[in-house]
Protein backbone atom coordinates (compact mmCIF):
# COMPACT_ATOMS: atom_id res chain seq x y z
CA UNK A 1 0.00 0.00 0.00
CA UNK A 2 1.08 3.63 -0.37
CA UNK A 3 1.88 5.66 2.28
CA UNK A 4 -0.30 7.43 4.33
CA UNK A 5 -2.77 4.68 3.63
CA UNK A 6 -4.83 3.75 6.87
CA UNK A 7 -3.99 0.15 8.39
CA UNK A 8 -7.43 -0.73 8.47
CA UNK A 9 -8.09 0.47 4.96
CA UNK A 10 -5.06 -2.21 3.52
CA UNK A 11 -6.46 -4.85 5.79
CA UNK A 12 -10.17 -4.71 4.62
CA UNK A 13 -8.09 -4.65 0.54
CA UNK A 14 -6.46 -7.72 1.89
CA UNK A 15 -9.27 -9.26 2.88
CA UNK A 16 -11.23 -8.66 -0.57
CA UNK A 17 -8.51 -9.52 -2.60
CA UNK A 18 -8.67 -12.98 -0.66
CA UNK A 19 -12.11 -13.58 -1.38
CA UNK A 20 -12.10 -12.49 -5.10
CA UNK A 21 -8.55 -14.70 -5.48
CA UNK A 22 -10.82 -17.67 -3.82
CA UNK A 23 -13.67 -17.25 -6.14
CA UNK A 24 -12.11 -16.70 -9.59
CA UNK A 25 -9.48 -19.46 -8.36
CA UNK A 26 -12.90 -21.37 -8.21
CA UNK A 27 -14.38 -20.39 -11.50
CA UNK A 28 -10.63 -21.68 -13.09
CA UNK A 29 -10.66 -24.86 -11.30
CA UNK A 30 -14.54 -25.74 -13.01
CA UNK A 31 -13.76 -24.36 -16.42
CA UNK A 32 -10.28 -27.15 -15.90
CA UNK A 33 -12.79 -29.94 -14.93
CA UNK A 34 -14.62 -29.29 -17.99
CA UNK A 35 -12.28 -29.20 -20.17
CA UNK A 36 -11.14 -32.81 -18.93
CA UNK A 37 -7.49 -31.39 -17.43
CA UNK A 38 -5.82 -33.57 -15.32
CA UNK A 39 -5.29 -32.23 -11.90
CA UNK A 40 -2.14 -30.58 -12.58
CA UNK A 41 -3.70 -28.52 -15.53
CA UNK A 42 -6.76 -27.89 -13.25
CA UNK A 43 -4.33 -26.16 -10.63
CA UNK A 44 -2.41 -24.01 -13.34
CA UNK A 45 -5.51 -22.77 -14.61
CA UNK A 46 -7.04 -22.20 -11.03
CA UNK A 47 -3.70 -20.24 -10.34
CA UNK A 48 -3.87 -17.79 -13.26
CA UNK A 49 -7.68 -17.39 -13.00
CA UNK A 50 -7.03 -16.13 -9.90
CA UNK A 51 -4.22 -14.29 -10.17
CA UNK A 52 -3.31 -12.73 -13.65
CA UNK A 53 -5.66 -9.54 -12.96
CA UNK A 54 -4.08 -8.80 -9.46
CA UNK A 55 -0.48 -9.12 -11.15
CA UNK A 56 -1.26 -6.92 -14.43
CA UNK A 57 -2.78 -4.42 -12.05
CA UNK A 58 0.24 -4.69 -9.76
CA UNK A 59 2.81 -4.35 -12.01
CA UNK A 60 1.38 -1.53 -13.85
CA UNK A 61 1.02 0.78 -10.70
CA UNK A 62 4.48 -0.27 -10.03
CA UNK A 63 3.23 -2.50 -6.85
CA UNK A 64 6.15 -5.12 -7.56
CA UNK A 65 6.43 -7.83 -6.85
CA UNK A 66 3.18 -8.47 -7.58
CA UNK A 67 1.79 -9.69 -4.17
CA UNK A 68 0.67 -13.39 -5.93
CA UNK A 69 4.86 -13.61 -5.60
CA UNK A 70 5.36 -12.46 -2.12
CA UNK A 71 2.50 -13.99 -0.27
CA UNK A 72 1.89 -17.72 0.25
CA UNK A 73 -2.03 -17.13 1.07
CA UNK A 74 -2.78 -16.26 -2.58
CA UNK A 75 -0.80 -19.82 -3.35
CA UNK A 76 -2.81 -21.48 -0.97
CA UNK A 77 -6.13 -19.85 -1.80
CA UNK A 78 -6.46 -21.13 -5.48
CA UNK A 79 -4.32 -24.44 -5.05
CA UNK A 80 -6.78 -25.11 -2.45
CA UNK A 81 -9.58 -23.56 -4.66
CA UNK A 82 -8.38 -26.05 -7.37
CA UNK A 83 -7.92 -29.21 -5.00
CA UNK A 84 -11.65 -29.12 -3.94
CA UNK A 85 -12.84 -28.28 -7.19
CA UNK A 86 -11.08 -31.12 -8.87
CA UNK A 87 -12.52 -34.41 -5.45
CA UNK A 88 -16.34 -32.87 -5.45
CA UNK A 89 -16.67 -31.52 -8.81
CA UNK A 90 -19.70 -32.90 -8.95
CA UNK A 91 -20.82 -31.49 -5.53
CA UNK A 92 -20.20 -28.05 -7.17
CA UNK A 93 -21.61 -28.05 -10.33
CA UNK A 94 -25.30 -28.54 -8.24
CA UNK A 95 -24.67 -25.20 -8.59
CA UNK A 96 -26.68 -23.22 -11.10
CA UNK A 97 -24.29 -22.18 -13.91
CA UNK A 98 -21.34 -23.04 -11.31
CA UNK A 99 -18.78 -21.28 -13.55
CA UNK A 100 -21.24 -17.90 -14.77
CA UNK A 101 -21.92 -17.25 -11.43
CA UNK A 102 -18.75 -17.98 -9.59
CA UNK A 103 -17.07 -15.46 -12.31
CA UNK A 104 -19.11 -12.67 -11.83
CA UNK A 105 -18.53 -13.19 -8.12
CA UNK A 106 -14.76 -12.53 -8.89
CA UNK A 107 -15.26 -9.89 -11.08
CA UNK A 108 -17.14 -8.04 -8.76
CA UNK A 109 -14.55 -8.46 -6.00
CA UNK A 110 -11.43 -7.84 -8.05
CA UNK A 111 -13.36 -4.52 -9.69
CA UNK A 112 -13.42 -3.03 -6.31
CA UNK A 113 -10.10 -4.13 -5.17
CA UNK A 114 -8.61 -2.97 -8.15
CA UNK A 115 -9.54 0.40 -8.06
CA UNK A 116 -9.18 0.96 -4.38
CA UNK A 117 -5.82 0.07 -4.86
CA UNK A 118 -5.62 2.16 -7.85
CA UNK A 119 -6.82 4.85 -5.77
CA UNK A 120 -4.06 4.55 -2.69
CA UNK A 121 -1.06 4.68 -4.98
CA UNK A 122 -2.52 8.01 -6.06
CA UNK A 123 -3.90 7.44 -9.08
CA UNK A 124 -6.52 9.51 -10.92
CA UNK A 125 -10.65 8.61 -10.80
CA UNK A 126 -10.64 7.59 -14.29
CA UNK A 127 -7.19 5.53 -14.70
CA UNK A 128 -8.36 3.92 -11.25
CA UNK A 129 -11.39 2.91 -12.71
CA UNK A 130 -9.83 1.46 -15.46
CA UNK A 131 -7.39 -0.44 -13.52
CA UNK A 132 -10.42 -1.86 -11.46
CA UNK A 133 -11.55 -3.01 -15.27
CA UNK A 134 -8.27 -4.75 -15.40
CA UNK A 135 -7.97 -6.61 -12.31
CA UNK A 136 -11.65 -7.89 -12.56
CA UNK A 137 -11.07 -9.15 -16.32
CA UNK A 138 -8.29 -10.69 -16.42
CA UNK A 139 -7.98 -13.93 -14.86
CA UNK A 140 -11.13 -14.32 -16.84
CA UNK A 141 -9.46 -13.40 -20.23
CA UNK A 142 -6.20 -16.02 -19.21
CA UNK A 143 -8.43 -18.32 -17.87
CA UNK A 144 -10.57 -18.78 -21.28
CA UNK A 145 -7.65 -18.59 -23.78
CA UNK A 146 -5.72 -21.65 -21.60
CA UNK A 147 -8.43 -23.50 -23.11
CA UNK A 148 -9.00 -21.91 -25.93
CA UNK A 149 -11.74 -20.19 -26.25
CA UNK A 150 -12.84 -16.39 -26.78
CA UNK A 151 -12.35 -14.71 -23.66
CA UNK A 152 -15.93 -13.48 -22.30
CA UNK A 153 -14.88 -10.08 -22.46
CA UNK A 154 -14.59 -9.94 -26.12
CA UNK A 155 -18.22 -11.55 -26.67
CA UNK A 156 -21.12 -9.54 -26.90
CA UNK A 157 -22.36 -10.10 -22.89
CA UNK A 158 -22.11 -7.42 -20.16
CA UNK A 159 -18.58 -8.51 -18.63
CA UNK A 160 -15.69 -5.35 -18.73
CA UNK A 161 -19.08 -3.18 -18.67
CA UNK A 162 -20.28 -4.40 -15.65
CA UNK A 163 -16.65 -3.77 -14.11
CA UNK A 164 -16.20 -0.65 -15.40
CA UNK A 165 -19.74 0.47 -13.51
CA UNK A 166 -18.70 -1.35 -10.41
CA UNK A 167 -15.47 0.60 -10.72
CA UNK A 168 -17.19 3.75 -11.33
CA UNK A 169 -19.05 3.71 -8.07
CA UNK A 170 -16.01 2.99 -5.94
CA UNK A 171 -14.29 6.19 -7.65
CA UNK A 172 -17.67 8.59 -7.17
CA UNK A 173 -17.89 7.18 -3.56
CA UNK A 174 -14.46 7.85 -2.92
CA UNK A 175 -14.03 11.26 -4.32
CA UNK A 176 -17.50 12.29 -1.96
CA UNK A 177 -15.29 10.68 0.97
CA UNK A 178 -17.73 8.08 1.52
CA UNK A 179 -17.46 5.54 3.94
CA UNK A 180 -14.86 3.04 1.93
CA UNK A 181 -16.71 -0.71 3.22
CA UNK A 182 -19.99 0.74 2.12
CA UNK A 183 -18.39 1.94 -1.20
CA UNK A 184 -16.37 -1.04 -1.89
CA UNK A 185 -20.02 -2.90 -1.26
CA UNK A 186 -21.89 -0.93 -3.35
CA UNK A 187 -19.21 -1.15 -6.25
CA UNK A 188 -19.49 -4.79 -5.96
CA UNK A 189 -23.10 -5.49 -5.77
CA UNK A 190 -23.74 -3.28 -8.87
CA UNK A 191 -21.16 -5.31 -10.34
CA UNK A 192 -22.51 -8.44 -9.77
CA UNK A 193 -26.10 -7.49 -10.38
CA UNK A 194 -25.08 -6.46 -13.79
CA UNK A 195 -23.51 -9.08 -14.56
CA UNK A 196 -25.69 -11.63 -13.04
CA UNK A 197 -28.69 -10.04 -15.03
CA UNK A 198 -26.96 -10.47 -18.25
CA UNK A 199 -26.19 -13.98 -17.67
CA UNK A 200 -29.92 -14.30 -16.72
CA UNK A 201 -32.02 -12.09 -19.31
CA UNK A 202 -29.46 -12.65 -22.23
CA UNK A 203 -28.43 -9.06 -22.07
CA UNK A 204 -25.80 -8.06 -24.91
CA UNK A 205 -23.62 -5.19 -26.69
CA UNK A 206 -23.99 -4.68 -30.44
CA UNK A 207 -22.55 -7.21 -32.06
CA UNK A 208 -20.59 -6.72 -35.16
CA UNK A 209 -22.49 -8.40 -38.54
CA UNK A 210 -20.28 -8.73 -41.41
CA UNK A 211 -21.75 -8.56 -44.73
CA UNK A 212 -19.94 -12.01 -45.73
CA UNK A 213 -20.33 -14.41 -42.26
CA UNK A 214 -17.75 -16.48 -41.46
CA UNK A 215 -18.22 -19.87 -42.58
Amino acid sequence: MASGTPAWAGTFLFALDLAGTFVFALSGAISGVEHRLDIFGVLVLSFAAATAGGIARDVLIGATPPAAFTDWRYLFGSMLAGLLTFFWYRKIKRLRNPVLVLDAAGLSLFAVVGTLKALAFHLGPVAAALFGMLTGIGGGMLRDLLVAEVPVVLRSELYAVAALAGSAVVVIGVQFDLPVPEVAVAGAVLCFTLRYLAIRRGWNLPQAEPDDPVT
